[in-house]
């Protein structure tokens, strides 16, 4: 097998409307040429060209755009004499690497790649010695613990999110342009109308936000988004108006005398508050989506699996804060979900009325949570009496549960 068998880009880029063209071609053929010990490669845009069967300026185009979208990280060679000679690339899910380690990379790579290389090439004499030891102590140890050393596959405001989410506090740390970038985002994508939203406006209220506020802003996003749409409004605002009236402290603010107070007990999603809270997730708005080119390549050649495609796309990424409760194995559940949830009933798991509600996710392009091998039994709203019909009768549920859920909708303001 000469060619590598996987190619590594991250998951946000996608999904992400700026795609053109060969972008994500392109940044597949990057990442499956990264090297294995540094993460970087050095490619010619010609030979890229040519095994995408298309134009060099095409090439040159999506690795410009991929380096602005913040998806690929260059470094540009120059010859001895002025001529071309191929870049250094990295698809960015890495620290920064220090100048100094291109140096030994290009001893390496040289021949392959720089047409203009003339010098011997022959593998190095075994008497080079290694570069001398600094001379200098290490420092004494202090007295206190000893320091985390966090993976360089996580950046910075990644980590900040995840410790705050443990210990309860907000880590902020140095930042750098490319960490607010990428934290920024990570946030836009996250809005539920960022396919519609003005991006431009969006990041000038989040430049203008000290590190702190940006923190915050990121963190408490989803949530403010699904207490503002579990209200029964149709529309959201937008991201920048979000961050311009720092609406997240609104939430923040409302959360100690709030009747949607957090359950002290944790549920399964097959439980009963469980269920009722994934089918307050689900009744939300579906999330605005487009296809990635990928898959606009498939609807344009193969029209008959465009319902196939938008039916899978619908159930993975449409209602994002459902796919996350059936991912995580047990979540907290504000009072009130509990409360609407008392008079749920079991269901066998596999019998008729089971099926029923799986026939009924599946027409509306719900995420399905799979049940283990040994759950015999899972909750869901009552069914109402006199319907024969298990199929219009689990309808009717849903109807009859959205209407509960909405009748103290202007308690949940955000």
């Amino acid at each position: 097998m000469n060619e590598p068998r996987l190619s590594i880009i991250p998951g946000w880029i996608i999904a992400d409307p700026r795609l053109k063209g060969k972008d994500l071609q392109v940044l597949c053929m990057l990442g499956q040429n990264a090297n294995t010990r540094h993460g970087w490669c050095r490619r010619s845009q010609v030979k890229l060209a040519q095994a995408l069967n298309c134009s060099r300026s095409t090439v040159q185009s999506a690795i410009s755009r991929l380096v602005e979208i913040g998806a690929v990280e260059r470094r540009e060679v120059v010859s001895a004499n002025g001529r071309d000679s191929a870049h250094w690339y990295r698809v960015i899910y890495d620290s920064n690497v220090p100048s100094s380690a291109f140096d030994a990379w290009d001893e390496d790579d040289q021949k392959e790649f720089d047409p203009n290389f003339e010098g011997d090439v022959s593998a190095p004499p075994a008497d080079i010695s290694a570069p001398p030891a600094c001379p200098e102590q290490a420092p004494p140890a202090g007295s206190g613990q000893a320091p985390i050393n966090a993976s360089t596959l996580t950046p910075a405001f990644e980590r900040n999110e995840r410790d705050a989410a443990a210990g309860d506090v907000l880590k902020i740390e140095e930042e750098s342009p490319k960490s607010i970038e990428m934290a920024f985002k990570r946030f836009f994508l996250g809005w539920k109308t960022a396919i519609s939203d003005s991006e431009p406006d969006a990041r000038r209220e989040w430049l203008a936000l000290p590190p702190q506020e940006r923190a915050e802003a990121l963190q408490h996003s989803e949530a403010y988004q699904a207490a503002a749409l579990s209200t029964g409004r149709k529309h959201l605002c937008s991201a920048a108006k979000y961050l311009k009236e720092q609406r997240w402290t609104k939430l923040v603010e409302q959360r100690p005398a709030s009747p949607q107070a957090e359950s002290t007990e944790s549920y399964s999603v097959f439980s009963r508050a469980g269920r009722a809270m994934l089918i307050s997730k689900l009744l939300q708005p579906v999330r605005p989506l487009t296809l990635s080119p990928i898959e606009q390549r498939i609807v344009d050649t193969s029209p008959g699996k465009s319902d196939l495609i938008w039916r899978d796309k619908k159930e993975k990424q449409g209602w994002p804060d459902a796919v996350q409760l059936i991912e995580r194995r047990r979540f907290k559940v504000s009072n009130r979900i509990v409360d609407l949830s008392k008079d749920f009933e079991r269901v066998a798991v596999g019998g008729e009325i089971w099926d029923a509600w799986k026939r009924a996710y599946a027409d509306r392009c719900w995420p399905w949570p799979v049940a283990p091998d040994v759950l015999e039994f899972a909750q869901f709203p009552p069914l109402p009496a006199g319907v024969v019909d298990l199929d219009k009768a689990v309808s009717i549920a849903i109807v009859d549960f959205a209407e509960k859920l909405n009748e103290g909708r202007a308690d949940d303001a955000a």
